[in-house]
């Protein structure tokens, strides 16, 4: 059968064996009239006024945004929550609009127009935050985990803070949204690297739809309430990136609510463990470079077979990237196991170490293969992966190692939707 992968801007058609099981999000319709639904939300919000009553002229502003890695239609998204500032009062010189990159690389100007707009980068001030701006970080204090905490300045200072994104399972924090507009998005680097450290990570309830006693989720809360937002917008979206649903109002009572839709929504049983996975990683912005592919791999690992295989494909048009500790980790880790046991090490700590924590995690159980236009078989190599350029052989040679009738999966939109194990008879999920 013939299958359409999520895969870079314009997605990637493969052969399927017959028997292959196929996950994909269920076709949930976008909403007829956005920017109606949006204003709807905020004028009707979840456990808060409506954002218009929370300002008024003269207040300064900031509207707190997710970066180029995620795929919040931020430039459909903004709009209709400017639009609604200023017909309360508050002048367009008042507001800053605040790249929330967490430790990621910063925004070229024609990224930052592409994701907001030209409309919006002309008219409002844009900041991108800097995890490593001594300047314009505050100290709050710790958590009650013992771990530091500082957040932007800019943000901090505002009169009235917003908080945007969009709902979608998570690999390590639950689910993405929220809380994770301040930890990790403006937080300094020690925060999220105490947020995203080694026992964090490992701890078995910091996972995928897992948010009440997942540690990670739980200090992402408790950052964020420490700098008191006055309000959040979320969406969700189907696979066509259209807005399917808005929750707008107070953030841990909106977020609740966006989690329980997506849970139902974006989450799928099965009930045995399969021999070999593909996976993506839900195509553009999301699969633009390796690191951020990760994901992928880790939910195909809630449903391969130990010792069993997973297909990653993802176009990574950015890469590995060049930015970040993520390629270094791995090359001084040299194996899996190596990269464990160097993130082990008494004191260690190092950007970008949760996601090689994870990406050896996910290989301790399954051997994992690549497939990317935008990766040489060196650089994946590099990466501890195995290349490939043909899926489908891939997949029939795998196959024949099995025995020739190898139990398959294809997730064509990746995280998008999130499967896990149900033992037999129970029907209970295990996470």
């Amino acid at each position: 059968m013939r299958l359409k992968l999520a895969y870079g801007r314009a997605g990637l058609e493969v052969e399927a064996p017959d028997h292959a099981h196929i996950i994909a999000p269920r076709d949930i319709p976008g909403l007829p009239d956005e920017r109606t639904a949006i204003t709807e939300a905020l004028r009707q919000p979840i456990g808060s006024p409506p954002l218009a009553a929370l300002v008024k002229p003269g207040d300064h502003v900031v509207v707190v945004h997710t970066d180029i890695t995620r795929a919040t239609p931020n430039a459909r998204l903004l709009p209709a929550i400017l639009g609604e500032l200023e017909l309360a009062g508050v002048r367009s010189q008042d507001i800053v609009l605040l790249n929330g990159l967490g430790t990621h690389r910063r925004q070229t100007e024609a990224e930052l127009r592409w994701m907001l707009g030209d409309g919006v980068v002309d008219r409002y001030r844009c900041e991108q935050h800097n995890c490593l701006d001594e300047d314009n970080l505050v100290h709050l204090g710790l958590t009650s985990l013992g771990h530091p905490v500082r957040i932007n300045r800019t943000y901090l200072e505002a009169d009235v803070r917003i908080l945007t994104g969009f709902i979608e399972p998570h690999f390590f924090a639950g689910f993405s949204g929220g809380p994770k507009a301040v930890l990790p998005s403006l937080a300094g680097t020690e925060s999220v690297f105490s947020n995203h450290g080694l026992a964090m990570i490992a701890d078995p309830r910091a996972t995928w739809g897992v948010t009440v006693g997942n540690p990670i989720w739980e200090e992402m809360r408790e950052v964020a309430l420490m700098t008191r937002p006055g309000f959040l917008v979320n969406v969700t979206l189907n696979q066509g990136h259209e807005i399917t649903r808005v929750f707008a109002g107070d953030m841990l009572a909106a977020h609740e609510a966006g989690c329980a839709y997506v849970r139902e929504s974006a989450m799928a049983a099965v009930e045995e463990p399969y021999d070999i996975v593909v996976t993506t990683n839900s195509g553009y912005p999301l699969d633009q470079n390796l690191y951020q592919t990760v994901k992928g791999m880790s939910a195909a690992a809630r449903i391969v077979r130990e010792g069993g295989a997973i297909i990653m494909v993802a176009a990574c048009e950015d890469g590995i990237p060049d930015h970040g500790r993520y390629a270094g980790l791995l090359a001084q880790g040299g194996s899996p196991q190596g990269v464990l046991e160097l993130i082990s090490q008494p004191g260690f700590e190092a950007q970008d170490q949760w996601q090689v924590q994870v990406q050896a995690q996910v290989q301790m159980q399954a051997d994992v293969y690549v497939y990317s236009d935008g990766l040489s078989d060196d650089q994946i190599r590099r990466a501890l992966f195995t290349p490939t350029r043909d899926i489908e052989a891939t997949v029939r040679t795998l196959s024949r190692q099995k025995g020739g009738r190898a139990s398959i999966c294809f997730l064509t939109q990746g995280p998008q939707t999130i499967p896990y194990r149900r033992p037999p008879g129970t029907g209970k999920a295990m996470t």
